[in-house]
């Protein structure tokens, strides 16, 4: 059996190991590869593994050997899945991976905003302390998350995991699910969410619904100084309406994990813009959870060995 993965730098720039899939076949990793690589690459491999390599109709009527996709990660937005159906080949994902990392990564955001830490951080080493009159000071506004609420767009498992750190500072929380149930406590409207909430927190996914659910008329609706948070896929905001928000101080700050470009473009909205806070799509990457995400990957492959399809995206 010929196994190849296609970027596995994203999963393991070094510090995992490839070994558990050797005793299954041939094993070929290359750390990244080109649209115009793929097929190359995987023309006659048996199983592909991949992270955000595009899969359509044109590769797989290429790769006629083909028979398992094994994608790295939660979201398949790459996948043509009714092309894979089509030509009958297994695919699958990682669910659930990632929910502590993201949740966390949440409100490492959050606590930027809160406490300035870094600012402050640059402000001491810069010798500001030793000259300062007071035994303290600080140059921006503190936050005190106690009683603040917390607006979560989307109640998937890392909705509800920031919901329980949300109570652990003493927040509100309101919750805007995806499907609306009177069994989820503080269930409200995108509406209610909007005028309501301190902080915003998008957990939801990318869907024609929620694709720009943040922009010129949802900022409108929000109080003035609203904080936003985004882990989860850029394309759920305007990037110019959100600059613009920033810009005016209708947004307190805006802080992001994703874009809707990655990597980011030379001319994204929100590069250099003050007040914006960017990640490098990295919530997800503490070693303990990429550590996790492989397992699961192995785990999907074996079973699909074994006669059993597990975490089917199809």
């Amino acid at each position: 059996m010929k196994i190849t993965i296609l970027d596995g730098n994203a999963l393991n720039p070094g510090d995992l190991s490839w070994d558990c899939l050797k005793k299954y076949g041939q094993v070929t990793v290359y750390q990244q590869t080109a649209p115009e690589s793929v097929i190359e690459r995987i023309g006659d491999s048996d199983a592909v593994f991949l992270n955000k390599i595009v899969i359509n109709s044109k590769i797989l009527s290429a790769c006629p050997n083909l028979k398992y996709i094994g994608v790295l990660a939660t979201g398949y937005n790459v996948i043509d899945t009714q092309a894979v159906k089509q030509a009958g080949i297994v695919a699958t994902n990682i669910p659930s991976y990632s929910t502590m990392a993201v949740s966390q990564h949440t409100f490492a955001l959050i606590l930027h905003f809160a406490n300035h830490v870094a600012l402050h951080n640059e402000s001491v080493q810069k010798g500001d302390w030793k000259m300062a009159p007071s035994f303290c000071y600080w140059n921006a506004p503190l936050t005190e998350l106690d009683g603040k609420t917390l607006g979560i767009l989307g109640y998937g498992n890392i909705g509800k995991q920031v919901e329980k750190i949300a109570n652990a500072f003493g927040m509100k929380t309101l919750i805007c699910p995806h499907h609306p149930s009177s069994s989820i406590q503080n269930c409200v409207s995108q509406e209610e969410l909007w005028a309501k909430s301190d902080f915003i927190t998008l957990h939801a996914p990318l869907t024609p619904e929620t694709k720009e659910i943040i922009n010129k008329n949802s900022i409108s609706q929000m109080k003035d100084g609203v904080y936003i948070i985004n882990t989860a896929r850029g394309g759920l905001v305007n990037e110019t309406d959100v600059k613009q928000g920033v810009e005016s101080g209708t947004i307190a700050g805006y802080g992001a994990d994703v874009l809707l470009e990655e990597p980011m473009s030379q001319n994204c909205q929100l590069f250099n813009v003050k007040n914006v806070v960017l990640t490098p799509h990295i919530a997800w990457a503490p070693l303990e959870t990429r550590k996790r995400c492989l397992d699961i990957a192995l785990k999907n492959f074996e079973s699909y060995l074994n006669g059993t399809v597990i975490n089917s995206i199809l």
